[in-house]
């Protein structure tokens, strides 16, 4: 099952039966409202504080995902799931709602990809029937953590991004009909040195560079092999230093068939600065409009890279660099 040194090969392709996508007010105004299956109106979301608000998120996500599958949450054996909060705790308050056996990942902004290659795996080696897998993020619960509380009305500057209220699930299973989980690379962390908490994108391309390059390499196939290269959250910054990467290196990738989570969930009227990010951006964007495209017979086979900003507001504080990480998980129709 192992090509190369980071890649998974999944011989009996585990399947995405079902996705659930949520999202907040700002997400109902963008670029993509009918690929999410529910939208609020306000980021309180009738809760009493933003991080109940934020676990909600990831409950609704998981709720649809079952109900399209007409799976029962006691079939689910695995919840594996995160978020930004300290000490994932929205993820976890949602596993004590869910029942299930579970796994709390922290990744950033790559959890999403990370929780599927890791649920594939599981699945792959008849570890189990059913598996949920997911991330969320809230702007008001992120932004205040990681940045200033919104209230605050602090200026930011053009390279900063917005962070998505939205979680998004998915429900692998090894039987059933839907995409099929080929394989996965799992990234390595890269630190350019960019201490910048408000350049996230220019910090993490290196990351995405590496691991598609690692991928492409490993499981031997060209950037065309797929419809779609998808990055997480590199937004309008990290997508342009991207490129420059890979003509740096030689790597050939169609700009027309490489496009980025952050800058499809908004309007590009929309006061988003750089684009999206957010550990939601890249899960409630693939599960929801990427994959509604491939039940559509629109794509047939993508790569989703989700990327991850491992700092914190210790880290921060202390001037630290940003380490980064990129997981890779390619999703194809069919019994290819």
């Amino acid at each position: 099952m192992l090509s190369g040194n980071r890649t998974w090969n999944f011989e009996n392709k585990p399947v995405i039966i079902s996705t659930g996508a949520v999202g907040g007010p700002f997400e109902a105004d963008g670029n993509i409202p009918n690929d999410f299956d529910l939208l609020h109106s306000d980021l309180w979301m009738n809760q009493d504080s933003f991080e109940k608000a934020h676990k909600l998120l990831m409950d609704e996500a998981c709720q649809k995902a079952l109900e399209k599958a007409e799976i029962q949450k006691e079939q689910v054996q695995f919840f594996l799931g995160g978020d930004l909060i300290n000490q994932i705790t929205p993820t976890s308050f949602s596993a004590k709602t869910l029942g299930a056996p579970y796994l709390g990942l922290f990744g950033a902004c790559s959890t999403s990809m990370e929780g599927l290659a890791l649920s594939a795996f599981i699945v792959n080696g008849k570890g189990a029937n059913y598996i949920l897998t997911g991330a969320s993020s809230h702007n008001a619960a992120v932004e205040k953590q990681f940045r200033y509380p919104t209230e605050y009305g602090g200026q930011k500057p053009p390279t900063s991004q917005w962070t998505v209220t939205g979680a998004g699930a998915a429900l692998v299973s090894d039987k059933g009909e839907g995409p099929r989980v080929t394989s996965a690379t799992i990234g390595k962390v890269v630190d350019m040195g960019i201490s910048d908490p408000f350049n996230m994108g220019g910090a993490m391309a290196p990351a995405a560079v590496d691991t598609i390059e690692t991928h492409l390499k490993e499981r031997g196939v060209d950037a065309s092999y797929y419809d779609l290269i998808i990055t997480g959250d590199l937004a309008h910054i990290g997508r342009e230093v991207s490129l420059d990467l890979f003509k740096k290196n030689g790597t050939k990738i169609d700009e027309s068939k490489y496009v980025d989570c952050g800058l499809t969930v908004y309007r590009e009227e929309q006061p988003v600065f750089a684009g999206a990010s957010g550990a939601g951006c890249s899960a409630a964007v693939a599960y929801g409009h990427f994959l509604n495209r491939m039940k559509k017979g629109e794509i047939n086979k993508i790569l989703v890279v989700a990327t991850g900003a491992l700092l914190s507001p210790l880290t921060t504080k202390q001037k630290q660099s940003i380490p980064c990480i990129a997981h890779a998980v390619s999703i194809e129709n069919g019994g290819v």
